[in-house]
């Protein structure tokens, strides 16, 4: 079966291609600590949204009462104070944790706009290349007012944040990544390609698109679970306490938003996805031997059948352990690697641009 090969290296390429991959690498960093600020609830510990002026923190005790006196005027010091008093030292290790990640997020910003304009005006980017990472410019600049348009909703009448917003927050974060990594392939053709493979694959390219999808779903209800606090409830499994379907799981009115705001229900929709998306992966990978794949498409079913199975098991220990912070943490990284194996075995099911010309 004749192969082609594919096209001459070019060193633009793949300097590009590694930092849009170290990019990709800073995104599920940043998805780690966004976890983890979440779950110490220091998300709303800083009320401002300073994009420069708030690169540094308190640097004076004068500086820390005031930030600590900012705090105090939210929700979230309310319900707080009513648990237990909050000291000084309390508020400092909340702040530290939103403060990473913003730095962070800042951090992230210039590693893509630095070297973006230095390509750009070097000529080691050029034509459609160039508006393709202009959409990813702008895409990490909408993360960034998303982001504040999610802390905001937590600062004004409730002590926490809106789950659709945070929903909304995390998609947009896993669409920049999953969007610089199909670039990322699309600049490292590795190994050779078999025109005839991509005529053969075109339903199991239909049913990866699916699986993607629903993987997306998934980590759509992931979001809503973790801002609606559902995963405290039910630490059960597979029953929700001594039910299938949890008590009160129809209770929100209209009944429809039982499936969107009731945490309960969302967290029976989680899992039982969570169910699915393992099933549908196991289904998907034995299909895909039946057919004669490549190096990197079989690399590819491989890594979202391990991935898929970890991150089954890691979402069954965090339900059971009431929340379990490493485990919460390390469940939404592997979400991130799942997600990017799935779209490495979408990318790799369809035939390259230097392979349509032939």
């Amino acid at each position: 079966m004749k192969s082609l090969a594919p096209p001459k290296h070019d060193p633009s390429r793949s300097l590009v291609a590694y930092w849009l991959w170290l990019v990709c690498t800073l995104i599920v960093i940043m998805v780690a600590v966004g976890g983890i600020t979440r779950l110490t609830e220091s998300g709303l510990s800083i009320v401002n949204w300073e994009p420069v002026s708030g690169t540094l923190p308190p640097l004076t005790e004068e500086g820390w009462m005031e930030e600590f006196e900012k705090y105090k005027a939210t929700p979230q010091y309310e319900k707080i104070s009513r648990e237990g008093e909050m000291t000084l030292s309390d508020f400092r290790e909340i702040y530290f944790w939103e403060y990473v990640h913003r730095s962070l997020g800042r951090f992230i910003g210039l590693a893509y706009a630095v070297p973006f304009f230095i390509f750009l005006i070097r000529g080691k980017i050029k034509g459609p290349m160039v508006w393709k990472l202009s959409v990813g410019l702008l895409l990490g600049g909408g993360q960034g007012l998303l982001g504040w348009y999610m802390v905001k909703s937590g600062l004004v009448d409730r002590p926490y944040v809106s789950h659709f917003r945070l929903a909304a927050h995390l998609s947009m974060a896993l669409l920049l990544f999953s969007y610089l990594l199909w670039m990322v392939l699309d600049l490292n053709p590795f190994w050779t390609h078999r025109k005839t493979n991509y005529q053969s694959v075109s339903r199991l390219r239909a049913f990866s698109i699916g699986f993607l999808c629903l993987l997306a779903l998934q980590i759509v209800y992931g979001a809503f679970t973790a801002g609606l606090r559902a995963g405290y409830m039910y630490n059960t499994w597979p029953m929700m306490g001594n039910r299938f379907f949890p008590a009160g799981g129809w209770d929100v009115r209209p009944v429809w938003m039982n499936v969107l705001s009731n945490p309960a229900t969302v967290q029976f929709i989680h899992r039982h996805m969570g169910l699915l998306v393992l099933a549908g992966l196991i289904g998907l990978w034995a299909f895909a031997q039946t057919h004669r794949l490549m190096v990197r498409q079989k690399m590819g079913f491989n890594l979202i059948l391990i991935c898929g199975a970890i991150q089954f098991l890691l979402g069954l220990y965090t339900l059971v352990s009431g929340v379990n912070m490493v485990a919460a943490v390390a469940h939404q990284v592997m979400a991130c690697l799942l997600l990017g194996s799935t779209v490495l075995v979408v990318h790799e099911l369809f035939e390259p641009d230097h392979l349509r010309e032939v």
